[in-house]
């Protein structure tokens, strides 16, 4: 049998019964679907294939993509000015907190960016699971602005590593400020136009659509973004992120779009992002010397520095739980991977250190979402979940 087709039968298998063994096992069905994709790789059901690879990639941006949907710009410029500050507040003790560890502890630099770093783009499975309770908005607002601060990292330590503290270092620095004084200037232009011309709205995703419309609008949004990011050589995430706000923010008339693009992306293309996320770590890695521990040590540490950072929101969230927003913060898992990766290739770090960012990227999402399932049935977390 050729590796292509065992590779669609093996993703095939995973995709359909994930969900069935995270009923059957009560595990969220993300960890599920990144351990199978690590034990196809060790039984050589899956191999490495540029198709999968350019697939699962489709999955990650649009998992971006999906996470942007979730945040209304208008919702978060009229976002309470103390809940902006103290999200600002926040992500400054995580970086002050990272930096403490990495100079107590005498790790690289790189470790000053990594264990900070923040993606909601797992927000978006979270709500899927749980619905749009306090907690999960409270930490999406919180976790956008953190995200920005994070790209802004990401697209600075890639460009560092890269060319070095050199001119096309500014170059690209000067290219990502002039992107979003641009993201900016574009969407104070569309709202204007939106308020004095409604019906574009409308005749661009019209209430009675037969052709689908709604879903290729989307559609040309994300690849024209994708594209734009791609031709300016910055975070390419980063554009499939503002797309999915974009849509939110500027076509909230159609109520059902956001389910219709959730079910899209979760029914399929995500799912291969997380089956290939697993099957980047090989599992007879995990016998070298320390790699565990290492990779559990670094777990612990963003799990720590997100929940005393959350400890500023006790006010808003209550005592019992604050922490769920640390706890939801702690899975940059393709951020996480990003930076390890360019750190690698650029020799920052060693490869038994991005073995170990790696397993620690895989272990948070398995530990950490486990451990929120938990913390909701215990703790009795139920918030009233606000209709979308």
């Amino acid at each position: 049998m050729g590796d292509e087709i065992l590779i669609i039968i093996s993703l095939s298998v995973i995709i359909f019964t994930s969900p069935l063994l995270s009923k059957a096992l009560k595990i969220p069905t993300i960890p599920i679907e990144i351990m199978m994709g690590s034990l196809a790789v060790y039984f050589s059901f899956i191999h490495e294939n540029t198709i999968f690879e350019l697939v699962a990639e489709l999955g990650f941006l649009y998992l971006m993509f999906l996470a942007g949907l979730e945040v209304d710009l208008r919702k978060l410029i009229h976002a309470p000015p103390n809940i902006l500050k103290k999200a600002l507040v926040y992500n400054v003790i995580l970086f002050s907190l990272s930096a403490l560890i990495t100079f107590y502890f005498k790790l690289g630099n790189i470790f000053i960016v990594t264990l900070p770093l923040i993606s909601i783009g797992l927000l978006a499975a979270l709500k899927k699971e749980y619905g749009n309770t306090d907690w999960i908005r409270m930490s999406i607002v919180v976790g956008l602005i953190g995200e920005i601060v994070s790209i802004i990292a990401l697209t600075t330590v890639s460009a560092i590593l890269e060319f070095g503290v050199t001119w096309q270092f500014y170059k690209t620095m000067l290219l990502f400020t002039g992107f979003m004084v641009l993201m900016a200037i574009i969407y104070r232009l569309f709202n204007n136009v939106i308020w004095w011309y409604p019906e574009i709205k409308t005749y661009l995703m019209p209430t009675q659509d037969h052709q689908e419309q709604d879903i290729r609008v989307s559609m040309a949004i994300f690849f024209v973004m994708i594209a734009v990011m791609l031709y300016l050589q910055l975070e390419v995430a980063f554009g499939a992120f503002i797309a999915g706000t974009f849509i939110t923010t500027f076509f909230e008339h159609n109520k059902l779009l956001p389910h219709k693009l959730e079910h899209f992306g979760f029914g399929w293309l995500v799912p291969i992002f997380f089956i290939y996320v697993g099957s980047s770590f090989e599992l007879h890695e995990l016998f070298q010397d320390g790699l565990i521990k290492t990779a559990l040590l670094i777990v612990l540490a963003m799990v720590i520095i997100r929940v005393v950072a959350s400890l500023l929101f006790i006010k808003e969230m209550g005592l019992n739980r604050f922490f769920m927003l640390g706890l939801s913060h702690a899975m940059p898992l393709t951020l996480l991977i990003a930076v390890t990766t360019l750190a690698y290739h650029n020799h920052a770090i060693t490869q038994f250190y991005y073995y170990a960012f790696i397993l620690a990227s895989i272990l948070e999402v398995l530990l950490v979402m486990i451990f929120i399932r938990v913390l909701v049935s215990v703790l009795k977390i139920k918030d009233e979940v606000v209709a979308d």
